[in-house]
């Protein structure tokens, strides 16, 4: 026995397929909609820009006092 699920906003339910396609205006007229699994979207990565206000690293170097 195949089962689908139907949506209506954010609860979701399972019914027989058989009871689903014998009774579609019904689900229809009451908000139900099939369930269709979307893949979600992976996120793009961004690419890396060379920006204008990068902090200049500037290393000093360390003088060593004499006694």
């Amino acid at each position: 026995m195949e089962m689908v699920k139907l949506v209506k906003g954010n609860r979701t339910i399972e019914r027989p397929k058989v009871d689903y396609e014998n009774n579609i205006k019904i689900w229809e007229t009451r908000g139900w909609e099939l369930f269709v699994n979307k893949p979600k979207p992976e996120p793009k990565p961004e690419p890396k820009v060379a920006s204008e206000w990068q902090k200049e690293e500037t290393k000093k170097p360390k003088s060593k006092k004499a006694k």
